[in-house]
């Protein structure tokens, strides 16, 4: 695609934003795509939803709305447009699907699963549920709506606690994430039975790395996910959710921080706060990476990536992520 001075002109406020994250090289590769998915995002009255882990170009140049799961889920109930597409993985697409059953909602590569999505399945919920009758079900939204169907509420890590305070019980079945569950269970009275999933991006993260961070730049934030190890979270100075972690960095501005996540957020966030240095761990996620824009542009124009849930199934796997966002943060 040619980087005419139609797409330099229309694409130029955009890469101001972006400069000193994107080299001028490579935004000529970038600004064609960006202004082509622009205009039909606006003649196909559609709306791209993208998660925090996005690359820049996507997440500040295409994207409607950015933000972690929550915000996603919640938009994509608002939402007026006829068509949704989610520039994430596959189980956020299946949530803008349960949240807005009557919209077209559309995936860029299918193919963009999740670690923690894929280690669990509804038959594995349904057996959990016999061995621990009563005890009600809190799945993280990183699931299948297949999971989803079988689960009492739904969470993300930004009101996890919340959300299983909420229920008033004792004991609780939380899925799918262990680290997460360690977290919520350090935060609560609440007893926490676990499902053994992993974040593959967070899990990559040790105290050992933490602590050699904090070695070569004295006085530096370190923050991260509570999909992190434990050891990870104990030597951090805040744990918190993606938009947790970024609300510490825009209210603290710490002169330099590191965030224990997927790379591209420290990117992302750079761009709206210029005076915090970025020390950037480069765990990248490979499912969200799937999604390109090349790859936005041809599933919008074609229409292609439909998520197709049955009526009964998004009927039932509706209600906990309603409630999830009932609760909110």
């Amino acid at each position: 695609m040619e980087f005419s001075q139609e797409v330099k002109k229309a694409t130029d406020p955009i890469y101001k934003k972006i400069s000193k994250i994107i080299p001028e090289i490579e935004w000529s590769v970038h600004a064609p795509y960006i202004h082509k998915i622009n205009q039909l995002k606006k003649e196909k009255n559609a709306i791209i939803l993208a998660h925090n882990y996005q690359t820049p170009e996507i997440y500040h140049g295409v994207a409607d709305v950015a933000a972690d799961s929550l915000a996603l889920a919640i938009e994509a109930s608002k939402t007026k447009a006829d068509i949704i597409v989610m520039a994430g993985v596959h189980f956020m697409a299946e949530t803008s699907k349960l949240m807005s059953p009557k919209k077209k909602v559309l995936l860029p590569d299918m193919n963009a699963g999740c670690s923690l999505s894929s280690s669990i399945t509804g038959k594995d919920v349904r057996l959990l549920k016999k061995k621990h009758p009563g005890v009600p079900v809190v799945s993280y939204v990183n699931t299948s709506a297949e999971v989803k169907a079988e689960t009492d509420v739904c969470c993300t890590s930004a009101n996890a606690v919340k959300i299983v305070n909420s229920l008033g019980v004792k004991k609780v079945i939380f899925l799918p994430d262990d680290y997460l569950a360690k977290y919520v269970a350090s935060q609560t009275d609440v007893e926490i039975i676990p499902w053994k999933g992993i974040c593959m991006v967070h899990e990559k993260f040790n105290e050992k790395e933490i602590f050699s961070i904090r070695e070569k730049n004295p006085g530096i934030k370190i923050i991260a996910h509570p999909e992190c190890p434990p050891d990870v979270i104990k030597a951090s100075d805040f744990a918190g959710s993606t938009s947790g972690m970024i609300k510490y960095v825009e209210d603290k501005q710490p002169k330099k921080v590191m965030m224990v996540t997927e790379c591209s957020m420290s990117d992302n966030i750079q761009v709206e706060n210029p005076n915090v240095e970025f020390i950037r761990p480069c765990n990248l996620c490979p499912h969200m990476k799937k999604i390109t824009l090349p790859k936005i542009l041809d599933c919008l124009e074609s229409e292609t990536g439909e998520i197709i849930i049955d009526e009964e199934m998004i009927r039932k796997a509706r209600i906990p992520v309603e409630r999830m966002a009932a609760i909110g943060r």
